[in-house]
């Protein structure tokens, strides 16, 4: 058996070989860099080119993995690279793309990568323009894989926090996404959402079932829990400013200039409060079914002017609200096409103010350009 098997590699090895000689291995992939527009797309805007308003938003285009890139025309050639990946290729066989299939948040690093929380995949997905190339991160400790990731966050070292809502903790990771530590062990229900402030070097964790935010310090240990279950209705309170912090079922967080941003998807709001102490300071959003109304809100985000941005998970819209909290404008409606959306989650914001959408049933992130200026409330 062991004769055979060394018999069958050497035929395999002189295969690669003489395939390479002809000049017939595989092409390199190019990366198409982040800001290049779908061909079909590439005059979206809103408010539409045409219509007598300045366009406030660019479409951009999409992420989905391995098929991200494209191939480029190469002279032969032998390279041990070359030869090594045929050879695996062979051996072991071709390699399943990776893909996007149920995409959640994510964050910018400061190497420009793009980091995605994926339900489907059970991992992070890692957009990386400077290696050209898409990586996958699965492993939440040196023996255990991710189950349910949801909330994703970066802090100033370049460690990587992951909110796991089956596994109920929050994984720390290094920046090439080797596990690091657990968070929150024996103190989380179902962590979902997830933010740092680097003024604070505080994490804020979503237990979504408890009702509450929980507050971490960096070194994992838990400093305070705010929030309890409730609308303020029933005890007479106005919605959102009263002392306690009153929430239903929240999910997705962003931290902005002092703010804490929450998404309290089953009061149908958005909730801000103190960064420093959880105190309530206003809400975003009324429940109903018009244009701008919320009933199931997700994903939440500020951008470089204050303006935020609500994922309308249940009508697949992405609503824009002023810092004051009126309703600007809404981009999407079901469906694939560019700006279209089914049933997504996460938003966030980069430093250049592109706007990255988790278009979870379309298996994607959706890219926008915010181009500045205000925008007229609707309202």
């Amino acid at each position: 058996m062991l004769r055979k098997f060394r018999a069958d590699c050497r035929v395999l090895l002189g295969l690669a070989i003489s395939l390479l000689l002809a000049g017939c291995a595989a092409e390199p992939r190019q990366f198409v860099l982040l800001g290049q527009a779908a061909a079909n797309a590439e005059h979206l805007t809103w408010p539409p080119i045409g219509q007598g308003e300045v366009p406030r938003y660019h479409y951009v285009g999409e992420l989905i993995g391995d098929p991200n890139y494209v191939t480029e025309k190469r002279e032969p050639g032998v390279s041990m690279a070359n030869l090594s990946r045929l050879i695996r290729a062979i051996v072991v066989g071709r390699e399943e793309p990776k893909e996007l299939s149920r995409s959640q948040a994510g964050v910018v690093d400061a190497a420009g990568r793009v980091l995605v929380t994926d339900f489907g995949r059970q991992s992070v997905v890692v957009f990386d323009s400077a290696a050209r190339g898409v990586d996958e991160w699965r492993s939440a400790t040196p023996t255990r894989l991710f189950m349910a990731p949801v909330g994703i966050a970066v802090a100033e070292d370049g460690n990587v926090y992951v909110a796991d809502a089956d596994l109920a903790v929050v994984v720390r990771l290094d920046s090439s996404g080797k596990p690091l530590s657990l968070i929150g062990e024996g103190q989380l229900g179902r962590p979902t959402g997830l933010a740092y402030d680097p003024a604070t070097k505080r994490l804020f964790v979503t237990d979504t079932p408890a009702h509450q935010i929980k507050v971490f310090g960096l070194d994992g240990k838990l400093l305070d829990a705010w929030g309890e279950q409730g609308d303020g209705a029933d005890r007479g309170k106005d919605r959102g400013n009263g002392e306690e912090l009153l929430l239903n079922w929240p999910t997705h967080l962003a931290v902005a200039k002092g703010k804490l941003y929450i998404a309290d998807s089953m009061n149908a709001r958005i909730m801000v409060v103190a960064a420093d102490s959880g105190k309530p300071l206003a809400t975003i959003g009324t429940r109903g079914n018009f244009v701008g109304n919320l009933v199931r809100p997700k994903g939440v985000a500020v951008d470089s002017e204050g303006n935020v941005y609500v994922i309308e998970s249940f009508h697949d819209r992405m609503l824009v609200f002023n810092g004051k909290g009126q309703f600007l404008m809404a981009i999407g409606g079901e469906g694939g096409a560019p700006g279209e959306f089914v049933l997504p989650s996460g938003i966030w914001i980069d430093r250049r103010d592109r706007i990255f959408v988790a278009d979870t049933h379309n298996s994607r992130v959706q890219i926008f350009q915010f181009l500045g200026g205000g925008v007229e409330s609707t309202e």
